[in-house]
Parts: structure tokens; C-alpha cells; sequence
């Protein structure tokens, strides 16, 4: 007879001491997952960072061409460095400027010259630029299914060449400064530029003669003609109602100035005037005592009038007889600024001993582009 005998019950003690060792396993391969994580999210930080620091900073990240253009040419003078970014000459102009440096020198000037924040701007590769706008629109017309489709007529075209000018800034810095390893050279020199430009840019986009430089949109012809009647160019003004200023209802008159544009172009619009113009007009009320112009809720958004943003651009007159103070407007529509994209940079280290002078010169261009986005208030009667 065959007897079975039962096989002993595990030992309490080494079944737990499995059972420990399995959690001991798992824990450790939870923290290796929990370390490989936290390694990736440092490493995706660490490239956000360098993603937003700034591309200029001599550091040894920067860019080697940026860093041959800045201690090579524009510390010491050396041109050897630089030959193989770019192809100009010290006889042509100068060494154009590495691409960094010139978007530092355009964000700048963006935030520095207050039409060309608000203007349309094209980056052309010569001196010149031509763009073709219809002046009626296209036309077209309605058919059936299955009618023939008769000719429609042929629309009619002007042509904008904005006029352009050598713009130029010619900023200093001693030997003293250039020879010393820790200072910014390429984010003065950018910063410098920036503001000679932006001055510059500024007069010239408002009241520009045409002349070597751009013209103005306050240049430009006016009439008190509507879209429809004036010839392509001219732009519509609103009169004020007053020889001296504003007339005794004064947000009637703006709100004339608003309406006068279409609908289309209200979208993005804004009003211009300079700092003593905002102050008489943060003084108009309605007759029922309210405030026309609004300050702006929030930290960093532009102040407004009648619901639109108020841009401060020094360069426009002052309140007088027969002057156009404010003007309204579409501007990224109305407006077209053209530049040739590379700034270039002479260094001159004998003109002004022991100082060592940047040259920097560029193309800029300007005109009006669409009369009809741009209105103006002047004041007369």
C-alpha cells in the first residue's frame, strides 16, 4: 500500500524574507525609473534655457563667426577672422554683420521706434524695393452653374517704390573699454546702433522729405475727399472744427476720425500722437463728464482712446493751426517700411584718437502703402 506523505508547509520566515526581498527589487526599479525621469526633465530644462537665453552674451556658446567679428575686427581690428562670413570690404562699407548681432540690432529698434512697431516691414536683398497694389480691386460677378463666364474687367495697378537712404550711426568706445575682457562689446554695440537708428527712423517715417531718406506719411497729399473720390496716395483728413485746436465737442470729432476708416482696417488700428497731444487729449470728456482716453488694465498694455491703443511718437507736431497732430490708423497696412537686411559696420580707429569709432550704415526705405488705412485729424476749421 502506497502512503502518501505531505510535503512540509514552507518556513514562515524565508517565505516573508522572498516577499521583502520582491518589494526591495521593485522599490529600487521604481527609484531607477523615478532618476531616469528626472534626468530627462533636467535635460529638456537645460535646453529650454538655452533656447530663451539670449543668442549674444560671450559666453563660450556664442556662435564662432560672432565671436571672430567681436574680438577679432571690432576689439583688435583684425580682418582675416571674418573673411569667410561675409564677402564685403572695409572699401565697400564696412564688414557686414554677423546675423545675430543684426537681429539684436532689429529687436531693439522694434522696441525703440514706435511706427516701425506698428508699420509693415520688408527685408529686401538690395537697395531698392517695388511692390504692385491694386487700386480698385478685382474684378468679378456672378454666373450659374453651367452659364459661360464673361471677361471681367482689368483691374488697375499703382506701384510703390518706397524711397530709401543711407542711414548711419557712428558710436565710440575707447581702447580702455574694448580691451576689457568683460565688457558686453557686442550688446552696446547693437544697443548703440539701435538708438542712433531708432532716432533717425522716427523723424523720418513721420515727416520724411523723400530725399535720401523715407517719406513721411505726414508728407504724403491730404484731402477731405472720402476713399472712393481721392486719387491713390492721398490721404483723408478730418478737420477739427477749431483754427487753434479742438472745438467744443471734441470726442465727436474722433469719433468722425475713427469711422472715416472701414471696418476691415479698424481691426489692428491705433492712434498716433506725440506726448504733449496725449496730454491735452487725457483731458477731453464727453458732456456727460466721462474721460475719452482709458489707461491700460494691465502692466505692459497700451493705453486707449475711444477703445483703441495710443501709440507716442515724438516726432509728431503739436497741437497748432494747420498741423496734423493725431493720426489714425491701420499702419501694418498703411505703411511700408523696406530695408536692406545686412548692417554693416566700418571700424574707424584714426579719425578721433584715442577713440575707436563703429560706423554702421543700412538701407532704409518708407512710404505710404494703402492711403486708405491711414486717417488723419488736422487742425483747421
Amino acid at each position: 500500500m502506497n502512503v502518501t506523505i505531505p510535503t512540509p508547509a514552507a518556513d514562515p520566515a524565508e517565505a516573508s524574507f522572498d516577499i521583502v526581498a520582491r518589494q526591495d527589487r521593485t522599490e529600487a526599479e521604481v527609484a531607477a525609473l523615478r532618476s531616469d525621469v528626472d534626468e530627462v526633465k533636467a535635460r529638456v530644462e537645460r535646453i529650454g534655457r538655452a533656447a530663451a537665453r539670449p543668442v549674444l552674451g560671450g559666453t563660450d556658446d556664442t556662435a564662432p563667426e560672432v565671436k571672430g567679428f567681436v574680438d577679432g575686427y571690432l576689439r583688435r581690428g583684425a580682418t582675416h577672422e571674418i573673411k569667410s562670413i561675409n564677402g564685403t570690404v572695409p572699401s565697400d562699407g564696412g564688414y557686414a554683420v554677423p546675423r545675430q548681432i543684426d537681429a539684436m540690432i532689429a529687436r531693439a529698434l522694434t522696441e525703440i521706434s514706435p511706427i516701425r512697431a506698428i508699420a509693415q516691414v520688408v527685408q529686401t536683398g538690395s537697395a531698392g524695393y517695388r511692390k504692385l497694389v491694386t487700386t480698385g480691386g478685382t474684378a468679378s460677378g456672378w454666373v450659374s452653374e453651367t452659364a459661360g463666364r464673361p471677361e471681367t474687367a482689368t483691374p488697375d495697378f499703382a506701384e510703390i517704390a518706397p524711397p530709401t537712404g543711407e542711414l548711419y550711426a557712428n558710436p565710440a568706445a575707447s581702447q580702455a573699454m574694448l580691451d576689457d575682457a568683460g565688457f558686453d562689446l557686442e550688446a552696446w554695440l547693437a544697443s548703440e546702433i539701435a538708438m542712433e537708428f531708432a532716432r533717425a527712423e522716427g523723424a523720418a517715417f513721420v515727416n520724411g522729405s523723400g530725399l535720401n531718406r523715407p517719406a513721411g506719411f505726414l508728407t504724403a497729399p491730404s484731402s477731405e475727399e472720402f476713399d472712393a473720390d481721392r486719387a491713390f496716395g492721398t490721404l483723408q483728413h478730418v478737420a477739427s472744427g477749431d483754427a487753434a485746436g479742438f472745438d467744443a465737442n471734441p470726442d465727436a470729432r474722433l469719433i468722425d476720425l475713427v469711422h472715416t476708416l472701414k471696418a476691415g482696417h479698424r481691426q489692428g488700428a491705433s492712434f498716433v500722437m506725440n506726448s504733449a497731444t496725449l496730454a491735452e487729449v487725457r483731458k477731453l470728456k464727453t458732456a456727460d463728464g466721462a474721460f475719452l482716453w482709458q489707461p491700460g488694465l494691465v502692466e505692459g498694455q497700451p493705453d486707449r482712446l475711444l477703445g483703441y491703443p495710443v501709440v507716442e511718437a515724438e516726432d509728431m507736431p503739436d497741437i497748432a493751426t494747420g498741423t496734423v497732430p493725431i493720426a489714425f490708423g491701420n499702419f501694418r497696412h498703411g505703411y511700408l517700411i523696406a530695408e536692406r537686411t545686412a548692417t554693416q559696420v566700418l571700424r574707424d580707429p584714426f579719425t578721433n584718437k584715442p577713440f575707436v569709432h563703429f560706423y554702421a550704415t543700412k538701407r532704409v526705405g518708407g512710404q505710404v502703402l494703402d492711403s486708405n488705412a491711414i486717417k488723419l485729424l488736422k487742425i483747421e476749421v
